[in-house]
């Protein structure tokens, strides 16, 4: 009997101590209830069903994305190399969770891409003299081709620009 009793009182703290998650200042939660969203939990403590909900919580504070070091043909085909910072966040937890797969890689692969455009529409001179050029162009592209996964591009620093 006493056995039983313990047994069952380890059992409820387990599933109290499951039931109760914290989400910081910082965070949202979707909570998913067997694994369709179900609603969005504000910072503070929140409860879910254990084993039936499930939360993810998504960081909504400014990050930051490095753009790899790459080879850009400029318009008047020299090869330069190019490296780049964006800073983003994050404005709807919802679509960035469920409208991409991989936010980070297709942010990166689509900075990459926009990237070559801009400076292989530039000639050597320009790109090297009009940084602040590129970066506005880029913020702009990227945050219009972003803003359908809720984010919010604020900044695209060229960190280099290094000529042959």
């Amino acid at each position: 009997m006493i056995v039983w009793i313990f047994f069952t009182v380890i059992v409820i703290l387990i599933i109290a101590a499951k039931s109760i998650k914290i989400v910081r200042p910082w965070q949202k939660g979707l909570i998913e209830r067997l694994g369709k969203y179900r609603r969005t939990a504000g910072s503070g403590l929140t409860t879910i069903i254990p084993f039936i909900e499930n939360i993810k919580l998504t960081d909504m504070r400014e990050q930051v994305v490095d753009v790899p070091p790459q080879a850009v043909i400029t318009k008047d085909n020299v090869a330069v190399e190019v490296d780049a910072v964006i800073y983003h966040e994050i404005t709807d937890p919802i679509k960035v969770n469920y409208n991409v797969v991989d936010f980070l890689v297709a942010t990166t692969k689509l900075a990459q891409t926009n990237l070559r455009n801009v400076i292989g529409d530039m000639s050597l001179d320009d790109s090297l003299t009009s940084r602040e050029t590129i970066n506005a162009k880029l913020r702009d592209i990227l945050d219009l081709a972003t803003d359908k996964w809720g984010t919010k591009i604020t900044r695209v620093e060229i960190q280099r620009i290094e000529p042959p």
